[in-house]
Protein backbone atom coordinates (compact mmCIF):
# COMPACT_ATOMS: atom_id res chain seq x y z
CA UNK A 1 0.00 0.00 0.00
CA UNK A 2 1.61 3.22 -1.15
CA UNK A 3 -0.99 5.97 -1.10
CA UNK A 4 1.47 8.78 -0.21
CA UNK A 5 -0.98 10.39 2.20
CA UNK A 6 -0.21 13.92 3.36
CA UNK A 7 -2.15 16.92 4.62
CA UNK A 8 -3.90 17.35 1.25
CA UNK A 9 -5.79 14.10 1.95
CA UNK A 10 -9.17 13.77 3.66
CA UNK A 11 -10.28 10.92 5.89
CA UNK A 12 -13.94 9.89 6.08
CA UNK A 13 -14.83 7.63 9.01
CA UNK A 14 -17.96 5.63 9.62
CA UNK A 15 -18.95 5.86 13.30
CA UNK A 16 -20.53 2.63 14.58
CA UNK A 17 -18.04 -0.19 14.15
CA UNK A 18 -15.07 2.09 13.37
CA UNK A 19 -14.98 4.71 16.14
CA UNK A 20 -17.15 2.93 18.68
CA UNK A 21 -18.23 -0.62 19.28
CA UNK A 22 -21.27 -1.33 17.17
CA UNK A 23 -24.45 -2.60 18.82
CA UNK A 24 -25.68 -5.23 16.36
CA UNK A 25 -29.48 -5.11 16.22
CA UNK A 26 -29.58 -1.92 18.32
CA UNK A 27 -28.56 1.72 18.53
CA UNK A 28 -26.31 3.91 20.63
CA UNK A 29 -28.94 6.27 22.06
CA UNK A 30 -27.00 7.94 24.93
CA UNK A 31 -23.39 8.80 25.71
CA UNK A 32 -23.26 5.98 28.29
CA UNK A 33 -23.84 3.47 25.45
CA UNK A 34 -20.96 4.89 23.38
CA UNK A 35 -17.92 2.67 23.93
CA UNK A 36 -14.83 3.46 21.88
CA UNK A 37 -13.17 0.63 19.98
CA UNK A 38 -10.04 -0.36 21.93
CA UNK A 39 -7.59 1.04 19.36
CA UNK A 40 -9.48 4.12 18.18
CA UNK A 41 -8.34 6.84 20.58
CA UNK A 42 -4.70 5.94 20.05
CA UNK A 43 -5.21 5.74 16.27
CA UNK A 44 -6.99 9.09 15.94
CA UNK A 45 -4.01 11.10 17.18
CA UNK A 46 -1.82 9.52 14.45
CA UNK A 47 -4.53 9.99 11.80
CA UNK A 48 -4.95 13.64 12.86
CA UNK A 49 -1.27 14.26 12.11
CA UNK A 50 -1.48 12.44 8.77
CA UNK A 51 -4.69 13.84 7.20
CA UNK A 52 -5.59 17.46 6.44
CA UNK A 53 -9.30 16.92 7.15
CA UNK A 54 -11.20 14.24 9.07
CA UNK A 55 -14.97 13.77 8.89
CA UNK A 56 -17.43 11.33 10.41
CA UNK A 57 -20.24 10.18 8.09
CA UNK A 58 -22.83 8.10 9.90
CA UNK A 59 -26.25 6.61 9.16
CA UNK A 60 -28.43 7.17 12.24
CA UNK A 61 -31.92 5.95 11.38
CA UNK A 62 -32.62 5.48 15.11
CA UNK A 63 -33.79 9.11 14.91
CA UNK A 64 -36.12 8.31 12.00
CA UNK A 65 -37.46 5.36 13.99
CA UNK A 66 -38.17 7.60 16.99
CA UNK A 67 -35.71 5.74 19.26
CA UNK A 68 -33.78 8.96 19.91
CA UNK A 69 -33.80 12.64 19.02
CA UNK A 70 -31.32 14.93 17.30
CA UNK A 71 -30.49 16.26 20.81
CA UNK A 72 -29.59 12.72 21.94
CA UNK A 73 -27.31 12.36 18.92
CA UNK A 74 -25.65 15.74 19.56
CA UNK A 75 -25.00 14.72 23.19
CA UNK A 76 -23.38 11.47 22.00
CA UNK A 77 -21.25 13.35 19.47
CA UNK A 78 -20.25 16.00 22.04
CA UNK A 79 -19.03 13.17 24.30
CA UNK A 80 -17.20 11.51 21.39
CA UNK A 81 -15.54 14.74 20.21
CA UNK A 82 -14.45 15.71 23.73
CA UNK A 83 -12.73 12.34 24.27
CA UNK A 84 -11.09 12.49 20.83
CA UNK A 85 -9.72 15.97 21.56
CA UNK A 86 -8.46 14.83 25.00
CA UNK A 87 -6.45 12.11 23.21
CA UNK A 88 -4.84 14.50 20.72
CA UNK A 89 -7.27 13.81 17.89
CA UNK A 90 -9.46 16.00 15.72
CA UNK A 91 -12.71 15.60 13.82
CA UNK A 92 -13.47 18.56 11.57
CA UNK A 93 -17.19 17.83 11.29
CA UNK A 94 -19.75 15.09 11.89
CA UNK A 95 -22.34 14.47 9.18
CA UNK A 96 -25.31 12.21 9.82
CA UNK A 97 -28.32 10.79 8.01
CA UNK A 98 -31.35 10.51 10.29
CA UNK A 99 -33.83 9.34 7.68
CA UNK A 100 -35.21 5.83 7.42
CA UNK A 101 -33.78 3.55 4.76
CA UNK A 102 -35.49 4.26 1.41
CA UNK A 103 -37.06 7.58 2.42
CA UNK A 104 -36.86 10.50 0.03
CA UNK A 105 -34.63 12.43 0.18
CA UNK A 106 -32.21 9.71 1.27
CA UNK A 107 -28.98 10.99 2.86
CA UNK A 108 -27.91 7.52 3.97
CA UNK A 109 -24.70 5.96 2.68
CA UNK A 110 -24.02 4.81 0.03
CA UNK A 111 -25.69 8.00 -1.28
CA UNK A 112 -23.17 10.83 -1.62
CA UNK A 113 -25.15 13.52 0.29
CA UNK A 114 -22.90 13.66 3.36
CA UNK A 115 -19.72 13.77 1.24
CA UNK A 116 -21.17 16.52 -0.96
CA UNK A 117 -22.03 18.51 2.17
CA UNK A 118 -18.44 18.06 3.42
CA UNK A 119 -17.15 19.39 0.08
CA UNK A 120 -19.52 22.38 0.24
CA UNK A 121 -18.30 23.23 3.75
CA UNK A 122 -14.63 22.50 2.95
CA UNK A 123 -14.07 23.20 -0.79
CA UNK A 124 -10.48 21.92 -0.66
CA UNK A 125 -11.74 18.34 -0.28
CA UNK A 126 -10.78 16.21 -3.28
CA UNK A 127 -12.48 12.82 -3.26
CA UNK A 128 -9.59 11.33 -5.28
CA UNK A 129 -7.35 12.28 -2.33
CA UNK A 130 -9.69 10.79 0.25
CA UNK A 131 -9.95 7.57 2.22
CA UNK A 132 -13.20 6.05 3.54
CA UNK A 133 -12.92 3.64 6.48
CA UNK A 134 -16.01 1.60 7.22
CA UNK A 135 -17.29 -1.82 8.21
CA UNK A 136 -20.27 -2.30 5.86
CA UNK A 137 -21.06 -2.60 2.16
CA UNK A 138 -22.72 0.84 2.20
CA UNK A 139 -19.52 2.43 3.58
CA UNK A 140 -17.34 0.86 0.89
CA UNK A 141 -19.84 1.69 -1.90
CA UNK A 142 -19.99 5.28 -0.63
CA UNK A 143 -16.23 5.65 -0.94
CA UNK A 144 -15.90 3.81 -4.25
CA UNK A 145 -18.68 5.74 -5.97
CA UNK A 146 -16.93 9.01 -5.04
CA UNK A 147 -13.52 7.80 -6.23
CA UNK A 148 -12.02 7.45 -2.74
CA UNK A 149 -9.61 4.80 -1.50
CA UNK A 150 -11.60 2.39 0.65
CA UNK A 151 -10.63 0.52 3.81
CA UNK A 152 -12.81 -2.22 5.27
CA UNK A 153 -12.46 -2.71 9.02
CA UNK A 154 -13.60 -6.32 9.39
CA UNK A 155 -16.40 -7.11 11.84
CA UNK A 156 -19.28 -9.55 12.26
CA UNK A 157 -20.99 -7.75 9.37
CA UNK A 158 -21.27 -9.77 6.14
CA UNK A 159 -19.60 -7.70 3.43
CA UNK A 160 -19.55 -8.43 -0.31
CA UNK A 161 -18.09 -5.13 -1.61
CA UNK A 162 -14.36 -5.32 -2.35
CA UNK A 163 -12.36 -2.60 -0.58
CA UNK A 164 -8.90 -1.41 -1.61
CA UNK A 165 -7.62 -2.61 1.75
CA UNK A 166 -9.06 -4.90 4.45
CA UNK A 167 -7.81 -4.64 8.03
CA UNK A 168 -8.51 -6.25 11.39
CA UNK A 169 -7.79 -3.06 13.40
CA UNK A 170 -6.90 0.59 13.04
CA UNK A 171 -3.51 -0.28 14.54
CA UNK A 172 -2.90 -2.45 11.47
CA UNK A 173 -3.75 0.53 9.22
CA UNK A 174 -1.39 2.83 11.12
CA UNK A 175 1.43 0.32 10.80
CA UNK A 176 0.86 0.23 7.04
CA UNK A 177 0.80 4.05 6.80
CA UNK A 178 4.06 4.51 8.73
Amino acid sequence: MNWEIDDKWTLFLDRDGVINQRIFGGYVTRPEDFIFRPDFLEAISFLTEKFGRIFVVTNQQGIGKGLMTNRNLFDIHDFMLTKIKEHGGRIDEVFFASNLKGETPDRRKPNASMAQEAKENFPEVDFRLSVMIGDTDSDIKFGKELGMKTVLLRSEEKVTEKADLEIESLTELINRLK
